[in-house]
């Protein structure tokens, strides 16, 4: 039996991890801001992110925040992975975080960096955006009467289980490094996603594409986020809004 760390394990992807790992047998560890009885604020370290680590013989880091401090949260993670002698550290980052000047992306690329710097075992994947970030965006979008969406720009998303699958097997295997990236099955305009929202949750909006500024819409719009080679998901939008709004 492995003894399995899962940060963020509360989180969508995270708690799918642990669920998986639960279940194939696996001693799991839940660490969240939340979560006993390891209940750690990454950001801050100290002695429960100790505990929470220590006879851990690999680490699945899925806590993540767009708000800010995953550097310092991912480096408070290292320090502690390498003072417990942790044998591997398995990492879910987002394709594109190397090609696209956006906020979130930079701090994803720069959590890999530690990663690859840290002296640990470690493996790296890279997703596409969830179904569930997309409803989510969608829903906010909806709100008015009309629905403005980025023109131009195109999405490939996955399902988060399919995700999570994937890193149970690179957590349970040796570290692999930079492993190929894990794309959904379909790269679709962003409107034509916008409108299978709305027709999943019997929404009548129109939807207008509107033209962005700015460096980081640019590489969105030329695919910078995208893998088309790699699109090994099976999972397509459609079938996760039909799951999640019975339509």
């Amino acid at each position: 039996m492995t003894t399995i760390l899962v940060t963020g394990g509360t989180g969508t992807l995270g708690r799918l991890v642990a669920e998986r790992l639960e279940a194939d047998g696996h001693d799991v560890r839940v660490l969240s801001r939340h979560a006993q009885p390891y209940a750690v604020d990454l950001r801050e370290g100290g002695p429960a992110l100790d505990a929470a680590v220590s006879g851990v013989d690999a680490i699945v880091h899925c806590a993540s925040t767009p708000r800010g401090g995953d550097e310092k949260a991912a480096a408070r993670l290292i320090a502690a992975a390498r003072g417990a002698g942790v044998g591997h550290l398995v990492y879910i980052s987002i394709v594109g975080v190397d090609r696209v000047p956006f906020g979130y992306y930079g701090s994803k690329f720069a959590v890999e960096k530690l990663i690859e710097e840290s002296g640990l075992g470690w493996t790296i994947l890279r997703a596409t955006q969830f179904h569930d970030l997309l409803a989510q965006v969608f829903g906010i979008l909806a709100r008015p009467p009309v629905m403005l969406v980025p023109a131009g720009v195109r999405d490939q998303p996955v399902d988060v289980a399919e995700v999570a699958d994937r890193l149970v097997e690179l957590a349970l295997a040796a570290p692999a490094g930079r492993v190929p990236d894990l794309a959904g099955p379909q790269v679709r305009a962003f409107d034509s996603l916008a409108r299978a929202y709305l027709r999943a949750t019997g929404r009548k909006r129109r939807v207008v594409n509107v033209p962005l500024a700015g460096k980081a819409y640019r590489a969105f719009r030329a695919g910078g986020h995208l893998a088309p080679e790699r699109a090994v998901g099976t999972g397509t939008f459609e079938e996760y809004l039909a799951v999640r709004f019975g339509r």
